[in-house]
């Protein structure tokens, strides 16, 4: 994890926490080593794993699930953000 975790609350008290996660690893690509790093921002809404991302510190390494989807509905945009339905620590 790459900073703290950032909580907000939406007009229905729903509790949106958003962070950056860094994620590095060594991949096969075309029978040659290469090395893939990228930055994605991770959202987490919903009290269920509020207590979970809480404990987060920066550095933790962490397994998270869930789905991809652009930032926001604008047409042109791309930024994607990790909807994340699970998180594990490692």
């Amino acid at each position: 994890m790459r900073d703290r975790p950032q909580t907000r609350y939406t007009p229905a008290g729903i509790p949106i926490t958003s962070f950056c996660l860094q994620h590095r690893s060594v991949q096969q690509e075309a029978g040659h080593s290469r090395e893939a790093i990228c930055i994605l921002q991770v959202m987490i809404s919903g009290e269920e794993l509020q207590d979970k991302v809480q404990g987060l510190e920066q550095g933790s390494n962490v397994r998270i699930g869930g789905f991809i989807s652009r930032a926001n509905n604008r047409q042109g945009e791309y930024r994607l953000v990790l909807h994340g339905q699970h998180i594990e620590i490692i």
